[in-house]
């Protein structure tokens, strides 16, 4: 009787003990808690929002932009590069190592057990004896003072910035395919302008040639337009190179080879066309938005949370172990419960001297976190100078494309006037000369700056975060 309420009375007492424990581990942890800093950002643009810039608030397009260029092969290929681009396998790589990460942390706060056998032979002269044993043992840290939930809490923080880190990689992913379609359709229409400009001065040079074979004109009319013509065709194999390159490129972006491209790209098509109104979001908004903050963001929390990780090493750390064993001369035996042994008992650590390690360590942890909240701030910054400087380059270059176009228009009809008078032997040859190369300098600057139109848009909507809808709803799958 006696040994039934002895027993009962230890059963009692280690649950006791266990409720206590665990009710310890349920306290604050160590460390301080993580508050998400405040940010300071303006109410509205500096920029002024004009030529088809208006405010609102959450624009539908934005998530897919590319589908505002109308454009099925610029659409085709984000779509390509979001399933083949190397830059987006590594980043879903690292999603799968933080998450893989955080599900170890994990375990740290649960029992961990381990079985074991053996059977082992010793003598002494003619003497032998044999030991066979099996055995378990188990073992739970309790988390007093919450060092392992900070672990956790940080390899959370790293998840959620590598998650923040793909969506990065997409939208700039997005723009770089759009930048670089752009690029090769401006250059093929630069080409085009150098082609048609190269035929008109070939009829020139042709005149003059004729002319002077007649003798109503000079051999200097005839060197200057074929220098004119020569310096034309020089410009084309420039162009044709750049064009090679954003081909090989929009290639690689997809995960392809260069050339892989080369034939569905090489029928010149316009350039992309630009909505007559884009909707920008309060950069209160945009900060929320945009990947690269929130990524900044999570890994000031992560580096946070990594102060109390170092600050738990203060503290003593307390473990519940427990064995179980059976050992025998031989296996028969092994099944007597006589032959068992045990132990259960807790068991306390605690770093009583390091010579100051753990106390550098938590300088060390709370320096690379002031680190941290620094490079969000400056994220931060950076993310409203590039909105602002986008929306500048925007509007500006519309400005100047405006006063290209009608340049443009007014060179040509100056070349095919001046053309005519010089055919009557109204007007000398050097004016044809200089018609003819302003005209070629405002179409070609006039297909450059369409082309930049395009880009700064495209750069806009980068900016402002577009591109998420990339990300699969499984991230890092």
């Amino acid at each position: 009787m006696m040994k039934r309420h002895f027993q009962s009375a230890r059963r009692a007492g280690i649950g006791l003990s266990l409720g206590l424990l665990l009710g310890l581990s349920a306290c604050a942890a160590v460390g301080p808690d993580y508050t998400p800093p405040a940010v300071s950002s303006p109410a509205v643009w500096n920029a002024s929002l004009q030529n088809g810039l208006r405010e609102g608030a959450g624009d539908p397009g934005l998530a897919v932009w590319w589908e505002v260029f109308q454009d099925p092969v610029l659409t085709d290929l984000v779509q390509r590069a979001a399933d083949g681009n190397l830059d987006v396998s590594r980043a879903r790589a690292r999603v799968r190592e933080a998450r893989g990460r955080r599900g170890l942390r994990e375990t740290d706060l649960y029992p961990t057990g381990e079985g074991s056998a053996g059977a082992s032979r010793s003598g002494s002269g003619e003497r032998e004896t044999r030991l066979y044993s099996v055995g378990f043992d188990a073992g739970w840290e309790i988390d007093i003072f919450g060092g392992l939930r900070r672990g956790i809490e940080a390899a959370e923080g790293d998840l959620a910035a590598a998650e923040a880190g793909l969506a990065d990689v997409m939208v700039t992913l997005a723009a770089e395919i759009g930048r670089n379609y752009t690029e090769a359709r401006t250059l093929q229409r630069r080409l085009q302008v150098a082609r048609t400009n190269r035929r008109i001065q070939e009829e020139t040079y042709a005149l003059t040639r004729s002319r002077h074979e007649v003798g109503m004109g000079d051999a200097l009319a005839v060197q200057q337009a074929l220098a004119n013509l020569e310096a034309t065709r020089s410009q084309i194999p420039l162009l044709e190179d750049g064009l090679a390159a954003s081909f090989n490129r929009l290639a690689v972006l997809t995960g392809e080879p260069p050339g892989a491209l080369d034939e569905l790209l090489a029928e010149a098509r316009p350039l992309p066309v630009v909505p007559p109104a884009v909707t920008v979001d309060i950069p209160a908004e945009t900060l929320r938005r945009r990947p690269d903050v929130r990524q900044a963001e999570r890994r000031l929390a992560a580096q946070t949370a990594r102060i109390g990780v170092a600050e738990a090493d203060l503290y003593p750390r307390l473990r519940l172990a427990g064995s179980l064993g059976l050992s025998a001369a031989n296996t028969n035996d092994l099944a007597d419960w006589a032959s068992r042994s045990w132990s259960l008992g807790p068991s306390l650590s605690w770093r009583i001297f390091d010579a100051g390690a753990v106390r550098r360590n938590i300088e060390i942890q709370t320096a690379v976190q002031a680190q941290s909240l620094a490079d969000y701030e400056a994220t931060v910054l950076g993310a409203l100078e590039e909105v602002e400087n986008a929306l500048s380059a925007y509007v500006q270059e519309q400005v100047r494309c405006a006063h290209l176009a009608e340049a443009a228009a007014a060179a040509t009809e100056a070349e095919i006037l001046v053309r005519r008078q010089y055919e009557a032997g109204l007007m000398d040859f050097s004016n044809v000369l200089d018609a003819q190369r302003t005209l070629l300098n405002y179409q070609d600057q006039l297909a450059a700056g369409r082309g930049a139109v395009a880009k700064n848009l495209i750069a806009l909507y980068k900016a402002l975060g577009g591109g998420w809808s990339l990300v699969p709803a499984a991230v890092g799958s």
